[in-house]
């Protein structure tokens, strides 16, 4: 019989969170997940289990996310899994977006997810074991979308400082994946989970035609299957052996595939000036 593992997952609310939520809460798993309301929480879940933890967490506070982390090892006995999954769009292209809503969306994107590894580590330290799950995005991997650049920095980031996580922790029994999610079939191309600019400037035609496709084409004919997703996250999460970066839905991986014969073709074509820089 396999250990109940204790997952963390942080905005839970809805999307891939929520379904990751309720698939780990059908097959016996203890779960403690954050939103910015527990209420709304216990009513999108309709559970109430003492496996249940709903949290009301502010993420890009160090502090609201030490006690949460306390109180889920003080009620849970334990974390062994945690998917830092937290974050939202923000539309816009680099002149227009203002230094608020940039630093804003690395806050809850970038910093969020940091402060919850800060606080989670001692205790992944103290056992020698644990497994993180960060969720990066396709566009965190690819970042040629006009009007997502501080979206993309904000997933570029998550997927650096995974790396780095792996790297750092490999000795300790712990193991850090960047999940890049494709189009998934939720609310996260809605109003609430994507922000647009305040600002638009209209001369940007290829950002203000993405988010026309965005609006009118891709809104309900995302690819991605949310259960087939948190089905995925509990398979990888048992492995022994986990990846770094795990691609989920075949667009992301032809996404993926497309920047890497790219970066190789460009590394081919131009090597001779790379290499004209040694002494």
């Amino acid at each position: 019989m396999k250990t109940q593992k204790v997952w963390f997952v942080t905005g839970a609310s809805k999307g891939l969170g929520l379904a990751l939520v309720k698939r780990l809460l059908s097959e016996g798993y203890k779960v403690a997940a954050t939103s910015r309301n527990a209420d709304a929480l216990r009513k999108e879940t309709g559970v109430e289990s003492s496996d249940f933890l709903p949290l009301e967490v502010n993420l890009t506070n160090d502090r609201s996310v030490r006690e949460a982390v306390s109180e889920i090892i003080a009620k849970l006995g334990a974390i062994d899994v945690v998917v830092n999954n937290a974050g939202y769009g923000q539309l816009g292209t680099l002149e227009e977006l203002t230094d608020e809503e940039a630093r804003k969306n690395f806050d809850v994107n970038v910093f969020g997810s940091l402060n919850v590894i800060r606080n989670v580590m001692p205790h992944f330290r103290e056992k020698r074991s644990g497994a993180f799950f960060n969720i990066s995005s396709i566009a965190g991997f690819l970042g040629t979308f006009p009007g997502w650049g501080i979206y993309n920095a904000t997933k570029f980031a998550v997927a650096g400082f995974t790396e780095a996580l792996s790297a750092e922790t490999q000795s300790l029994g712990v193991t850090a994946t960047i999940v890049y999610p494709g189009y998934f079939k939720t609310n996260f191309l809605l109003q609430g989970s994507l922000h647009t600019a305040a600002n638009p400037i209209e001369e940007y035609k290829e950002a203000r035609d993405l988010e026309v496709m965005h609006s009118d084409q891709i809104i309900g004919n995302q690819p991605g299957d949310p259960e087939k997703a948190a089905a995925a996250f509990i398979k990888v999460a048992e492995m022994e052996k986990r990846p770094l970066h795990l691609f989920l839905g075949s667009d992301s991986l032809g996404m993926a595939h497309t920047k890497i014969e790219a970066i190789e073709n460009d590394l081919t074509t131009f090597e001779n000036i790379g290499k004209s820089t040694d002494f």
